[in-house]
């Protein structure tokens, strides 16, 4: 029986595992399928291997055993700067050059794949929009914006060379809460637009909730339970309970954060 497209696997872990050359495993009997068009949240308290599982997808970590293939091909065997410009890349830091403007931040990759300046101009000023800001921004340098600005030049940036697979490693979790709470909105609303395959990193089930297709929640380097944010609030699962109870009591996991 032929798959339909919407239902195969954009990403795949396949007994995936991953030790630190001290011989500390961060992550372990690794699992997941993540399908394309959905936003799939990463969800665990500091140490359980989320940002460690979103660094395979793009090969800035190479497995210590199993395999990573996204869109069906192996990593292992995947050209590693091509793999690194399909994909979008968008971290808590933004990670922006400070030397560079915001035009040319955002073109960086389309540049990289030698694109008519033409073109890049276009694409720079089409992304502006897209993600809320004014275009007379582009002249300005990353120092000159306030956090929120520069988040959203780090999303346009991510999505410069139209990749059809977008990381997000916290990337709302410095802003203050009314910047965090209009910045998900604004997600929210881009995904509808344009139905990437989104990997999300987050602590916070609230935005675990809002944000996820589905919620892959991680412990201690292992994969607990993927489920919907509906299913995730009936689970008897007692770590899943525990983030529920949590987020009814108003407590943060991520109040202490360390390596994720």
């Amino acid at each position: 029986m032929e798959l339909n497209p919407a239902n195969q696997s954009a990403i795949e872990f396949s007994e995936v595992a991953y030790t630190l050359p001290t011989g500390q495993p961060l992550l372990s009997g690794f699992n997941l399928q993540v399908r394309r068009g959905e936003t799939l949240l990463l969800l665990g308290r500091s140490g359980s291997g989320k940002t460690t599982t979103l660094k395979l997808i793009n090969r800035l970590l190479v497995p210590s055993a199993g395999d990573v293939c996204v869109n069906g091909a192996s990593n292992a065997n995947s050209d590693i700067i091509q793999l690194r410009r399909s994909i979008g890349y968008v971290i808590q830091d933004v990670g922006l050059f400070p030397h560079f403007t915001v035009e040319r931040n955002i073109g960086l990759i389309p540049r990289l794949e030698n694109w008519p300046a033409g073109r890049i101009q276009s694409r720079v000023q089409e992304l502006l929009h897209l993600v809320g800001l004014e275009a007379n921004l582009a002249t300005r340098y990353p120092h000159q914006l306030s956090g929120g600005q520069r988040q959203r030049v780090g999303v346009a940036r991510a999505l410069a060379a139209d990749p059809s697979i977008l990381l997000m490693d916290e990337p709302f979790g410095a802003l203050d809460a009314l910047t965090r709470d209009q910045l998900q909105r604004e997600f929210l609303s881009l995904q509808q637009r344009l139905h990437k395959t989104v990997v999300f990193v987050t602590h916070d089930l609230r935005e675990a909730m809002r944000l996820g297709s589905r919620i892959a929640l991680m412990d201690g380097g292992r994969l607990i339970t993927v489920l919907t944010p509906q299913q995730f609030m009936q689970s008897t699962n007692d770590l899943a309970a525990a983030y529920v109870q949590a987020f009814a009591d108003g407590f943060d996991f991520g109040a202490n954060r360390g390596a994720s």
